[in-house]
């Protein structure tokens, strides 16, 4: 017997490693790489998330006054009453001969509106420019939650737009209350981080002024964790838009706090406006609540800060992913909640589990019963192929989902009918008289395109239905796409190499109907 074949070799191989992958996830070992059970196997959380767009509007508003205010003061340009309103920006120009200039920097910002009534300005976003911003604050909603859930360490969080302005999110393995509480209060903070400038001429009135007085100075009145009111700018020096990184420390007191650094231009205006405004103090504002107003002593260069304000360990690590991972650009709120417990994942996987026995000891004595020890030798490929499929999910820690043992299921079947063809044109070749050894040469030669044909356009499918699908068709794919690859070595290279290998006792044997089930 030739045992030292290529093709008997790497088949040994990838059944070894194979076996050795997918033990830990089939023993539920506590080492080892292990498949990871997706949301309808092992229970979780499913949400559906609406998306507050006109939150987004005020905040591209205010973020347009805030590139003004800044402009106008690096420029000398002086502006009166610069004010937000209803889904507008008004000023009045000092100086008639600024005109030019600020018209400039105003119009390079897209979809504005510029209505001039001498040297008082209006500005507006045009319905196009609107649509837009909604459009970006649900693709932004989305791109966010899944940052905070992937940094938040959870497996195969599935977060997709869904309609025209949801969110569709599924988080497999939240099970208790509290782990439910403490995501859902991450994927809705809006992290939203601002430097303010407290109003240092009108403090002594914050507790005693209304919102709408506050109003007529272009403040805005917020309190801090402990209800102290502040009267701060209601135009931002900056937002958490320049944030590069936020990480967790301790204070001298070994209280967690959260360094944040700004980018260049953020650091840039940070550092102008710590120079211009010494002695005075500086709010850091997060979600409109004031963290801390530290007076400023002296410029702050480096573009780098600090939030404070008695996190537990816990709050100041997801405040951190939350900043990291950007602020939302508008709130998104709870449309719809379902707990899946995972009593219905049990029963899931009893009864895939049933079904893919089943249907494989069926196929395992329909190919003994059929073609005798090459219906035996197609067994040994299948074993090997199932194998193969949960080792090389379990080493990429793929989400195994009820579509996905669907497809287990399925990809048994595409095996086996790989060597149901390729024993096919064995049989016709014995029967036309041809040798043993080139009947199996030319038969898994006849039978290669129609193989090659069949799966290499389901692994286009597969590869498909993983680009646009989400959550379980993905987990589908996924079980597809590796158990098709899988397939090619175990039912075509591996099969070969097992008859090279016994090749020389069935040429002694001479009993065709045992090896192939057939009489010549």
């Amino acid at each position: 017997m030739r045992w030292t074949n290529w093709r008997f070799v790497l088949f040994v191989a990838v059944f070894i490693v194979g076996i050795a992958l997918s033990v830990p996830s089939i023993l539920g070992l506590k080492t080892g790489p292990k498949i990871t059970l997706g949301l309808d196997l092992q229970g979780g959380l499913h949400m559906l998330l609406g998306v507050d767009t006109k939150k987004a509007i005020e905040s591209k508003i205010k973020s347009i006054a805030s590139s003004i205010k800044y402009f106008s003061e690096q420029n000398d340009i002086l502006l009166e009453d610069l004010k937000i309103g209803d889904k507008k920006i008004e000023f009045t120009l000092l100086d008639k001969d600024d005109a030019p200039k600020i018209e400039e920097f105003i119009q390079k910002e897209p979809g504005i509106v510029i209505k001039k009534e001498g040297l008082h300005y209006t500005l507006t976003l045009t319905p196009k420019e609107i649509e837009s911003i909604k459009a970006y604050a649900i693709k932004q909603a989305v791109d966010t939650i899944r940052n905070r859930l992937d940094q938040f360490g959870l497996a195969e969080p599935t977060v997709a737009k869904q309609g025209k302005d949801k969110i569709l999110v599924e988080l497999p393995g939240i099970k208790t209350p509290e782990q439910e509480q403490r995501v859902r209060k991450l994927i809705a903070k809006a992290a939203h981080l601002q430097l303010m400038a407290v109003d240092e001429a009108r403090q002594a009135r914050a507790d005693t002024m209304t919102p709408e007085e506050a109003a007529e100075y272009g403040d805005v009145i917020l309190k801090d964790r402990h209800g102290r009111k502040y009267l701060v700018k209601e135009i931002p020096i900056l937002d958490g838009s320049m944030i590069k990184d936020a990480r967790v420390a301790f204070d001298q007191n070994n209280q967690p706090v959260i360094n944040f650094t700004l980018n260049s231009e953020g650091a840039r205006i940070f550092g102008d406006f710590t120079a211009k405004n010494v002695g005075k103090r500086l709010a850091v504002v997060l979600d409109n609540v004031i963290y801390s107003a530290p007076v400023i002593r002296e410029r702050i260069g480096g573009g780098s800060g600090q939030i404070s304000g008695g996190f537990t360990v816990a709050e100041a690590h997801d405040v951190a992913i939350a900043l990291r991972s950007g602020a939302l650009l508008a709130p998104v709120y709870m449309e719809e909640k379902r707990s899946i417990g995972p009593s219905l994942g049990a029963d899931s996987i009893r009864q895939s589990l049933i079904a893919l026995v089943s249907g494989f000891v069926l196929v395992v004595l329909f190919m003994i019963f059929y073609y005798g020890i090459a219906g035996i030798i197609a067994d040994i490929a299948l074993v090997a192929n199932l194998f193969l499929i949960i080792g090389v999910m379990a080493l990429f820690g793929a989400t195994l989902t009820l579509p996905g043992m669907a497809g287990i299921v399925l990809t048994v079947g595409m095996a086996v009918d790989a060597n149901v063809i390729i024993n096919e044109r064995i049989r016709e070749l014995l029967r036309e008289g041809v040798s043993i050894k080139k009947a199996i040469e030319q038969g898994y030669k006849n039978a290669m395109s129609a193989i090659l044909d069949a799966n290499i356009t389901t692994l286009i499918a597969a590869v498909v239905l993983y680009a646009y699908g989400t959550g379980p068709i993905k987990g589908f794919a996924i079980t597809m796409s590796i158990g098709i690859l899988a397939s090619m070595i175990t039912a075509i290279i591996g099969t070969h190499g097992i008859y090279e290998a016994l090749l020389p006792k069935i040429e002694r044997s001479k009993n065709l109907k045992t090896w192939f089930g057939i009489k010549v």
